[in-house]
C-alpha cells in the first residue's frame, strides 16, 4: 500500500512538473511562429510571478491551515531588497546573470528574515486574528518603504523620511529609493525562461516539503493541534518553518517582478491589500492545498480579463462562468463529487444501462 501511495504521489508530482514544462515549450513555439501578441508576451513574466506567489501561499493556507493576508508584504520586501542591490551593483557586477542570481538570493533571504521575525509573534494567534495581524504587517511593511528616501554619493549612504532634498547629497549623488515613486532604473534581468525555472524550483521545494516528515508534521498540526502536541510535535517550530519558507518564496516572486519593470517604478502601492487578496483568490479557487490547482487558477485568472477584453459586452459574464468552473473542477471535496458524478464515463455508462434495460 505504501508503494502504491508513493507511486501515485510521484506520478502526480511529475504531471505537475510536466504541465509547467509543456506550457513553456508551447509558448516558445508559438512565439517563434509569431502567433503570440505583444500583450500576451508582456504577461508571461507576471504570470510566472503570480504562480510562484500562489504556490508559496498555499503552503501556509492549504498545508499549514493558517489564513495569511500579508503575502504581498513579503513580495514587497524581496522586490525592494533585490532592486536596491541590482541598482547599487550594476556597474560593479556587469554580468547580468550573476547579478540577478545574487539578487534572487538576497530577496529570498531578506523576505525569509522578515517572515521569521513576523511569524514569531503572529503564529501564536489563530483564525481571524491571525489574518488581521498578517494583513496589518503587510500594510506596515508597504507604508514604511513608502516613506523611505535613500541615496548614495561619495560620502556614503544618506537616508531621510521626509523627502529626497533632506538627504543633502552631493551633486554626483544618486537617489536609490525615492519614497512613493519607489525604485527606477532596475536592470531588466527577468525573462520567461527564468520565470519557468523559478516556478520549477518553487514546486520542488514545496512538493518535497509537503511529502517529507516536516510536511506530515505540519499537516498533523493543521488537522488536530492538540493531538499533534500530545505526541511531541513542536507546533511553533513547524508552523514558523512553513511561514518562513512561504515568505522566502514570495520574496523570490518579488525579485522576478521588480526586475521586469526596468522602465517603470517598483512602487510600494503595487504591494498592498489588493495584491494579497488576489493571491488568496488564486489559492481558494484553485483548491486549498491543491498545488496544481493554484497554478491553473493563477494562469486562468490572470489571462482571462485580458483575453476577453475584446468581448466587452460579455466579458464579465464569461469571466464569472470560468471562475465558477475553475472552483468546481479544481477545489475539493465538492469538485471531486461533481467530477465523479458528471464524468463522461459515468454519463455514457448511464445511457448504456438505459439501452440495455
Amino acid at each position: 500500500m505504501k508503494g502504491k501511495a508513493l507511486n501515485k504521489n510521484t506520478k502526480s508530482n511529475l504531471i505537475t512538473y510536466g504541465m509547467v514544462i509543456l506550457a513553456y515549450v508551447i509558448m516558445e513555439i508559438l512565439m517563434k511562429a509569431g502567433m503570440v501578441s505583444s500583450l500576451l508576451q508582456g504577461l508571461l513574466v507576471p504570470l510566472c510571478t503570480y504562480v510562484i506567489l500562489a504556490v508559496s501561499l498555499n503552503l501556509v493556507v492549504g498545508i499549514s491551515g493558517e489564513l495569511s493576508l500579508g503575502h504581498a508584504g513579503f513580495m514587497c520586501v524581496g522586490a525592494f531588497a533585490s532592486a536596491f542591490f541590482s541598482n547599487y551593483t550594476k556597474e560593479a557586477i556587469t554580468v547580468s546573470g550573476l547579478r540577478f542570481f545574487l539578487a534572487i538570493l538576497i530577496g529570498a533571504a531578506v523576505a525569509a528574515l522578515f517572515g521569521f521575525l513576523i511569524g514569531i509573534p503572529v503564529l501564536r494567534l489563530r483564525g481571524d486574528y491571525l489574518a488581521i495581524v498578517t494583513l496589518a504587517f503587510g500594510e506596515i511593511i508597504k507604508n514604511v518603504i513608502n516613506v523611505i528616501f535613500l541615496g548614495h554619493d561619495s560620502k556614503g549612504f544618506h537616508i531621510s523620511f521626509k523627502d529626497a532634498f533632506s538627504m543633502n547629497m552631493e551633486t554626483d549623488g544618486e537617489v536609490l529609493i525615492n519614497g512613493p515613486q519607489g525604485i527606477t532604473g532596475t536592470p531588466h534581468d527577468s525573462s520567461f525562461l527564468i520565470g519557468i525555472v523559478l516556478i520549477l524550483v518553487t514546486l520542488f521545494i514545496v512538493i518535497n516539503m509537503v511529502n517529507s516528515r516536516t510536511g506530515r508534521a505540519i499537516m498533523a498540526i493543521r488537522d488536530n493541534r492538540i493531538a499533534a502536541e500530545s505526541v511531541g510535535i513542536n507546533i511553533t517550530k513547524y508552523k514558523l518553518l512553513a511561514f518562513t519558507v512561504s515568505a522566502s518564496l514570495a520574496g523570490v516572486a518579488g525579485v522576478l517582478y521588480a526586475h521586469n519593470l526596468s522602465t517603470l517604478a517598483a512602487q510600494p502601492k503595487n504591494f498592498g491589500y489588493n495584491m494579497s487578496i488576489m493571491i488568496l483568490v488564486f489559492v481558494v479557487l484553485g483548491g486549498i492545498g491543491n498545488i496544481r490547482g493554484s497554478i491553473i487558477a493563477a494562469v486562468v485568472l490572470t489571462l482571462l480579463p485580458e483575453l476577453l477584453r475584446s468581448l466587452n459586452d460579455y466579458r464579465m459574464l464569461m469571466y464569472a462562468i470560468v471562475l465558477i468552473a475553475t472552483m468546481i473542477f479544481t477545489s475539493s471535496p465538492g469538485g471531486q463529487d461533481f467530477r465523479e458524478r458528471y464524468s463522461l464515463k459515468e454519463l455514457f455508462g448511464r445511457k448504456n444501462e438505459k439501452k440495455e434495460a
